[in-house]
């Protein structure tokens, strides 16, 4: 990502800092200040505004305001430059006390996630802090009303408290009792761990340093795509050498380019879904010349929280292979999602083997569908999948890596204190070679895609003319093959007569004796 550093109006702090020890006039004031209306008191505040740009990142605006009044303040920031055109979504595994001083940039656009506490913080305002900043933030706001829930709502007092506990593990602190004598910054009905950025009070715990800390996952979605986190290793590497720190951008849906005011909101209401079918695009209707675009819905249950939902299918034409079905679950209740591939073609008389020979990031992007039957091994990194491993997936060939790389990482490195210290830096040395092929460093190198009842699929860009880097296998099916998918069991000619037979053959009831 480029930066203008020519741009008179966005210059780095440091430039800033030596023009005012030398007082060069050229650079120009760096901060703008402008009176502004305090939304607590009412009165006139000052907001300082200081352009500037993050080396390998973008310009932004860093904004801070203060009343004089009342002490009100607030700081955000906004970014400068364009909105990307893709959004994008950050993971990273924290694992140590050290991982929690990660700088993190959010934009006004960004949702927060950590699954291990099942804490979401929704898209608000634009921050420039570090991954420990935004958990103090969210401890402050959930303990802010936390006196009165306890005696208004004792049963979300005790759910919010779990995670406050939790958040407090995570950054070392303690409660602070209740009960205790009022101190500097208490109040009469007890005392606050935190009164706000200005002030702010809490108790660490002794020994913060060596405790044991429990490893957690925070995720970051921008559909802006102007949200960044830290990473470690060379810049060069784009984060590709830190084995903690993924982004994958994604294209944006129509509902989030409507949030960020680069598409209209139609008038026109969508066309429902019925109970058994519809949604999509209508041939009949000439919405659109091909065939499989309509949505299919049917109506179910959530596994996670037994709430009504609604699945949708959707059968999807894959040139110069076969019919697939691809089925998606959401949740608007609990978050659940789920996705599955499943083939809509007859089952196979032969299975088939793919093995691609990957030299390139370009090789990374084909589309590739790994059915719920196929076992995935990459020989040069000692990866052998079983069948079965992550379902059915229709992506690319690096979205597939990554999902191997937060599935391993989050079952294996993320067990804390049950994990042995060598086993997890033996693991860690394999996530870092699975790390280097995603990011192409690794190439080359050999993917195989082994799958019995040849529902699987990898993207030939040059078809229908052969892949000289793709070799494709067909061979029969070996009858313990058959025996786990339950092939050998099935019938499909001649069983209307041998039912009819047994039929015939079966005993006459007993006469029944009065």
């Amino acid at each position: 990502m480029t930066t203008q550093r020519n741009d008179p109006h966005f210059r780095p702090i440091g430039e800033y800092a030596e023009a005012q020890d030398k007082n060069d006039d050229e650079v120009g004031k760096p901060i703008e200040e402008i009176e502004s209306l305090c939304m607590r008191c009412g009165e006139q505040g000052v907001t300082r505004l200081l352009p500037t740009y993050i080396p390998y990142f973008k310009e932004v605006i860093v904004m801070s305001f203060s009343c004089p009044h009342c002490g009100e303040r607030n700081s955000e920031i906004q970014s400068a430059g364009e909105i990307q055109p893709k959004g994008c979504i950050y993971t990273i595994h924290v694992t140590n006390k050290k991982d929690l001083d990660r700088q993190l940039i959010k934009s006004e656009f960004c949702t927060l996630s950590v699954p291990e506490l099942e804490l979401q913080i929704p898209a608000k305002r634009g921050q420039i802090t570090t991954i420990e900043g935004v958990l103090n933030d969210t401890l402050r706001d959930l303990e802010l009303d936390q006196p009165l829930r306890k005696h208004m709502q004792p049963e979300v007092y005790e759910k919010i408290e779990s995670i406050c506990d939790r958040l407090r593990e995570i950054l070392g602190e303690h409660r602070v009792d209740e009960e205790a004598a009022p101190e500097e910054g208490a109040t009469e009905s007890g005392t606050m761990r935190s009164l706000g950025p200005v002030g702010a009070r809490h108790e660490e715990n002794e020994g913060a340093d060596t405790r044991q800390f429990r490893p957690f996952k925070l995720g970051l979605d921008d559909p802006s795509g102007n949200s960044f986190v830290e990473y470690t290793g060379p810049i060069e590497s784009g984060g590709g050498a830190d084995n903690k720190w993924s982004k994958r951008d994604y294209p944006r849906t129509k509902e989030q380019n409507i949030l960020l005011g680069l598409l209209a909101d139609p008038d026109a209401p969508n066309k429902p879904a019925d109970a058994v079918g519809g949604g999509g695009l209508s041939k009949e209707l000439g919405e659109t010349e091909f065939e499989n675009e309509e949505i299919f819905s049917f109506a179910g249950t959530c596994s996670s929280c037994n709430a009504p939902i609604q699945t949708l299918m959707k059968k999807v034409n894959i040139p110069y292979f076969k019919d697939i079905v691809i089925m998606s679950t959401n949740c608007d209740r609990c978050g659940y999602r789920d996705n599955e591939v499943k083939s809509g073609s007859a089952i196979s008389e032969t299975g088939r083997k793919l093995t691609l020979q990957v030299n390139d990031s370009e090789d990374l992007s084909r589309d590739i569908l790994k059915s719920d039957t196929a076992g995935l091994s990459i020989p040069e990194i000692d990866l052998h999948l079983a069948p079965g491993t992550l379902g059915g997936r229709f992506t690319t060939l690096e979205g597939l890596l990554q999902s191997v790389y937060d599935e391993l990482y989050e079952k294996v490195l993320m067990r804390g204190d049950s994990a042995k210290v060598g086993d997890v830096n033996k693991f860690e040395g394999f996530l870092g070679k699975l790390k280097r092929a995603i990011s192409a460093e690794a190439c080359p190198f050999t993917l195989i895609l082994d799958d019995p009842l040849a529902n699987s699929y990898i993207q030939n860009p040059y078809a229908p003319d052969e892949d000289e880097q793709l070799k494709v296998e067909t061979y029969e099916r070996t009858f313990e093959q058959n025996e786990e998918l339950g092939l050998n069991d099935i019938k499909v000619e001649g069983y209307e007569q041998e039912d009819g037979k047994k039929a015939d053959e079966a005993p006459a009831p007993a006469a029944s004796v009065p």
